[in-house]
């Protein structure tokens, strides 16, 4: 395990972006086959997940786990699912104002400049939407972002999004003009980067959990243990819907 001692401002600010698990708020595209009410404790399961696998790298990184939360005021509740080992920041969104950053581009911009604000050396924002996302990717992750010099660390989703973005500077630039929950996204955000001179560091494609056939490629994976997200598993057994 890493010396405990090291200062946060030393440590590379790994985030989960959540929303609030509240009903009839939270992965209303599951729904159905889900009720809003297990729809509801899958985003819980999907987070606990998701913070797991950022505690797990925690051990082997100069990392600084966190939940990047919305809306505010939620903290509390954020706290009674993920414990009170990790870190907080709100990322609502609602300060920022730069020119054609919308949307999730508010959130994802509000969150890099507030831990780097902190002293954090960069910033790696993480989707809750995959659970089963492997340690070795965010180790990889890590690595990248930790090398000198500027640059972006990118994960792209097998959408056309991404489930990971990591900065050392709070380029504004990467967020305006994006056309989100479409396709493009990934493609349109290394192409912000190449306008500036970024360097882009590519991961793994993975897969976000927000449909129905997501959901069942997700059971499948973890019924035959190709893919490990023990909170999500139980709540999938609960649900009647563990492949």
């Amino acid at each position: 395990m890493l010396d405990g001692a090291m200062h946060d401002e030393q440590r590379l600010a790994f985030a989960v972006m959540a929303k609030a698990p509240q009903l009839g708020r939270v992965k209303t595209r599951l729904v159905p086959p889900l009720t809003p009410e297990q729809a509801m404790q899958l985003g819980e399961s999907f987070l606990v997940d998701s913070i797991a696998v950022v505690r797990a790298v925690a051990n082997i990184a100069p990392i600084q786990p966190y939940v990047a939360y919305m809306p505010v005021g939620s903290e509390a509740l954020m706290r009674t699912i993920v414990g009170d080992d990790v870190d907080f920041v709100l990322a609502d969104g609602a300060l920022i104002d730069d020119p054609g950053v919308t949307g999730i581009g508010r959130s994802l911009l509000h969150a890099t400049r507030s831990l780097l604000g902190q002293g954090h050396l960069g910033v790696c924002l993480i989707s809750a939407d995959s659970p089963s996302l492997p340690t070795a990717v965010l180790a990889e992750a890590a690595a990248l972002l930790a090398r000198p010099g500027d640059r972006l660390v990118l994960g792209p989703a097998e959408d056309g999004g991404y489930y990971l973005i990591g900065l050392k500077a709070a380029h504004a630039v990467i967020f305006q003009d994006i056309h989100w929950s479409t396709e493009i996204v990934a493609a349109e955000t290394r192409a912000r980067a190449a306008s500036i001179g970024l360097e882009c560091a590519m991961l793994p494609p993975w897969y976000d959990i927000d449909d129905q056939a997501a959901l069942t490629r997700l059971s499948v994976a973890l019924a035959t243990g190709a893919e490990a997200a023990p909170c999500s598993a139980l709540a999938l057994q609960r649900f009647g819907l563990a492949a």
